[in-house]
């Protein structure tokens, strides 16, 4: 931190300054944080125990939800305690631990979303070396990848913002520590740390995408060639949870960080940052888990399985 900053806590202002829509708010969020928790978990625990669900797919999908439950962990809580309490700081530390997880947590589930991908189009484009190409060894390089490249930037992004003098106003138009509200608020010359979260931007979201698009035009490509029909719904139906998954995550997050910085509206990105700190780890697992049989199944065997047991145990004689 630099030695000239005078600010030692921050001051969020509230997302709606309506006191009965603050209530719905808080309401709201804290149902979507704990149905986000409870599939978050339920899908690492179901992935876990489940020997059947011990495949690549779904073992991107169960760190998919381990990014999905840090990140509201990170922001819902602090979020929701806002919304009911008149004291609304959060300490210059607190808020750059916050912004470094957020950071950080981003560019995972980007580059987990591209190893999806490529997962997809291993599984459907080359089916006979899928086995092969798609070891344990390559699976989990790709997810240590994913969350080391995303742990190092955060780092290098966090660093350069953390050091600039922010000797002004404190109060945060945002309710969680994020970039451009923060750089809003320094008070020395913020031009390499846009150029920085630019580059990052590209590097973070437009390569994963690429990477995802030639994936999926092969992908199509491939499906297309196939003569039977229920073969082919059997191909599409495998990746269409993904696509809705990157569909929302994309969407939000290129509305929200891929434009440019002229169009900056805090009371309108309030609500468009909802929508990809909430509602889509909301939805990624009520996703995931209606469209996949196999989580089903083996969701129905494990209720079985416990039901079951304690009915088979025979009581004991003294």
């Amino acid at each position: 931190m630099a030695d000239k900053n005078l600010t030692t806590e921050f001051v969020f202002v509230t997302i709606s300054n309506q006191p009965r829509l603050q209530g719905l708010l808080f309401v709201v969020i804290l149902i979507m944080y704990i149905t986000s928790l409870m599939g978050n978990i339920l899908i690492g625990i179901i992935v876990r125990l489940s020997p059947a669900l011990h495949s690549p797919m779904y073992y991107f999908i169960s760190n998919l939800s381990l990014v999905d439950l840090c990140y509201t962990s990170v922001t819902i809580p602090k979020m929701l305690v806002n919304l009911l309490s008149e004291d609304r700081t959060i300490s210059f530390t607190g808020c750059a631990a916050q912004l470094y997880f957020l950071i950080a947590l981003g560019p995972t589930e980007c580059f987990l979303l591209a190893a999806m991908a490529y997962d997809r189009f291993t599984a459907i484009c080359h089916p006979l070396r899928y086995v092969v190409i798609m070891n344990n060894r390559r699976c989990v390089q790709l997810v240590t990848g994913s969350w080391v490249s995303g742990l190092l930037l955060s780092l290098v992004q966090t660093s350069l913002i953390v050091t600039l003098p922010f000797c002004g106003d404190n109060r945060l138009n945002h309710f969680f520590c994020d970039v451009t509200p923060l750089l809003n608020l320094a008070c020395g010359d913020t031009s390499m740390n846009e150029i920085a979260v630019s580059a990052a931007c590209v590097l973070i979201v437009l390569i994963p995408s690429m990477l995802i698009l030639v994936s999926y035009s092969k992908i199509v490509s491939t499906i297309l060639k196939i003569t039977s029909a229920q073969q082919r719904h059997k191909a599409f139906s495998t990746c269409s949870s993904h696509l809705i998954v990157i569909t929302l995550f994309y969407g939000s997050a290129s509305a929200m960080y891929l434009r440019p910085k002229s169009s900056y509206a805090p009371e309108r990105d309030k609500y468009l940052a909802l929508l990809y700190s909430v509602v889509t780890p909301t939805l990624n697992p009520i996703i995931y888990s209606l469209r996949s049989k196999d989580i089903h199944k083996a969701l129905q065997r494990m209720i079985l399985q416990n039901s079951i047991i304690p009915n088979c145990k025979q009581p004991t004689t003294s």
